[in-house]
């Protein structure tokens, strides 16, 4: 779920066009993240607005975000899976730290603990799973701490001690002149990763890292109506990340097969019955399967083409919603060929015996009007 601060359009928020590009949304979230940000700002809102305006330049700065979030708004972006990441960071500085690699605020000391990567799985259900929902089970390779060191990346016995190349700080400094004035960009330590520390023997396992891949198993509740395509995020449960610092996200990408008995429209279930023109003339039951199993359909007397049979309740329910979809029923009509002439007498006779069909009746523009229908 996205976590917003206000119900206002991100462009607006940023003071930029629907059309701006990248260059446009970094220099405006540049500007009034100066001039908002709380240590600079002492206004009572100021916290508040500078949330505001990092949340509109997370999800603007994002290709894939900004394409969602421009067809389809906020509840978009709920329906994919993402979430702010603004609100996981230890400070406003640290924030700013991450979009642009600098401290605007000056340096702070301390270890760098840098936080695991995120990762993108793919889970595959049936069209059934994707109605009702689905426990999956699924093992991936991840970043995880080393178990024979602890993740302090020392041999069992080891001492630690203080880095020598950055006397405990954990990172390197560099100061540098910008437009928005002198930035102190920092980076992690090469000799200590960052750490601060290092062993005097590196663990054999995991050569002094900390951290090694391991073959995880993970579980997840795939909810019912999600869509193919869609993704759901599962907070630290990707790779890890340095010791103090959480571990990245993990994506899951569903992948909905297709059922040659069913096909999705945003709610709606539809399926296509064929009958003989027999039973559409004189009506029939019909046995139709749903994604609840199968169920009895009468047909009236006269049944045409293209006719639809609602079923109510039988379609995907909303993920954050109680309402669910129908199963909409549409009965292709089976002619046959008949070429012998005691068949064309029968038939001959038969036109004696049958009501003439009200075609419009209830359609407005008749066979192509409801066609038209079907597939708007």
């Amino acid at each position: 779920m996205v976590v917003t601060t206000s119900s206002r359009d991100y462009y607006d928020i940023l003071g930029v066009s629907r059309t701006a590009d990248e260059s446009e949304i970094k220099k405006a979230f540049r500007r009034l993240a100066r001039e908002h940000h709380p240590d600079v700002n002492q206004d009572p809102g100021a916290e508040d607005r500078f949330k505001e305006i990092a949340e509109a330049y997370e999800v603007l700065s994002d290709a894939e975000r900004r394409s969602v979030y421009d067809r389809y708004g906020r509840e978009g972006l709920n329906n994919q899976g993402f979430s702010s990441d603004f609100s996981g960071f230890g400070s406003f500085g640290d924030l700013f730290s991450s979009l642009f690699g600098a401290d605007i605020f000056g340096a702070r000391g301390g270890p760098v603990a840098q936080a695991g990567d995120d990762h993108l799985v793919e889970a595959g259900i049936s069209f059934v799973e994707s109605a009702h929902g689905v426990h999956h089970e699924f093992t991936v390779d991840l970043v995880a701490a080393c178990d024979t060191c602890g993740g302090d990346g020392g041999a069992p016995g080891s001492q630690i001690i203080t880095c020598s190349q950055c006397g405990g700080q954990g990172q390197i400094q560099q100061v540098v002149r910008s437009p928005l004035g002198q930035l102190v960009r920092r980076s992690a330590c090469p000799q200590c990763r960052g750490a601060g520390r290092v062993p005097t023997t590196p663990c054999p396992d995991c050569r002094g890292l900390g951290k090694r891949m391991a073959h995880t198993t993970l579980e997840l509740d795939i909810p019912a109506g999600i869509a193919d395509g869609q993704r759901i995020r599962m907070p630290g449960k990707a790779h890890a990340g340095d010791p103090g610092a959480p571990n990245g996200d993990l994506y899951v990408e569903v992948h909905v097969a297709p059922d040659e008995r069913f096909m999705r429209d945003e709610l709606d279930v539809v399926s296509v019955m064929t009958i003989p023109v027999a039973d559409a003339m004189t009506g029939t039951t019909i046995t139709v399967p749903t994604v609840d199993g199968d169920t009895e359909v009468a047909l009236a007397p006269g049944t045409q083409p293209f006719a639809e049979h609602l079923i109510k309740g039988k379609g995907f329910p909303q993920i954050q919603g109680r309402r669910r979809g129908d199963q909409r029923v549409v009965i292709h009509v089976e002619v046959p060929a008949v070429t012998s002439e005691a068949g064309k007498a029968l038939l001959s006779d038969l036109a004696a015996h049958h009501e003439e069909p009200s075609h419009d009746k209830g359609h407005g523009d008749g066979l192509f009007g409801r066609i038209r229908s079907r597939f708007r």
